[in-house]
């Protein structure tokens, strides 16, 4: 498998200028602040402008909307996960067979997601398809495959339509990896959170992701 691929992929810190970087973290960190205090829904723009102390202006040219917060606040967390995937030990990391890199991707994923189910949600519900215009679900999406075709290789050599940035021509382990993903998302996500409890979601998730392995 060849991790420098998902290299290119990962998410990067944003260089900025340190007045710019210091406006940023105060308002993530008043954002962060906010959200846990009330709630995703209950906290306005406006309200996040007045605890960080900037102006409205400049928060809706930097982030846009709460979604460009979400996804903002995300970023770090993410790349946390990345980097243990790229470097972290087995069976996260590499070392592992691909079905059980494949099964602990699932769970630290679920792991993070309902840890941060609304920030998650809100980042890719703003608009249609904003969950794919997110840089970080090309990154999961690129790992599923990659660990899909290992454990299964006439998954890579099926034809048939593959799309994004991450997708080869025409893998079945491409698709498999966006059918494993859906399962995986944050809408789904919280019905079953609900419905069933975190703890049976993951497990039905990783029923699937074994599914396709074997």
């Amino acid at each position: 498998m060849r991790e420098t691929s998902l290299e290119l992929l990962m998410s990067r810190p944003v260089q900025e200028r340190a007045d710019a970087a210091r406006n940023r973290e105060k308002v993530l960190a008043a954002a962060a602040r906010l959200f846990a205090e009330k709630g995703v829904d209950a906290v306005s723009m406006d309200a996040v402008a007045a605890e960080a102390g900037v102006g409205k202006g400049t928060l809706f040219r930097r982030f846009g909307d709460k979604s460009g917060l979400a996804v903002a606040l995300l970023d770090s967390r993410e790349r946390d996960l990345q980097q243990r995937i790229l470097s972290g030990p087995p069976p996260l990391g590499p070392g592992a067979p691909a079905r059980e890199r494949l099964a602990a991707f699932v769970a630290a994923y679920l792991d993070y997601l309902f840890a941060h189910l609304d920030l998650v949600r809100m980042s890719e519900t703003a608009s249609p398809g904003a969950r794919y215009r997110i840089g970080a679900y090309w990154f999961w999406h690129r790992h599923a495959a990659m660990l899909l075709a290992e454990a299964r290789p006439a998954a890579g050599s099926a034809t048939g339509p593959a799309t994004g940035p991450a997708a080869g021509p025409g893998s079945d382990a491409d698709l498999l990896s966006h059918v494993l993903l859906a399962a995986m998302g944050a809408e789904v996500a919280a019905m079953l959170k609900d419905d069933y409890g975190p703890d049976r979601a993951i497990r039905a998730v990783l029923t699937v992701a074994t599914a396709l392995t074997s």
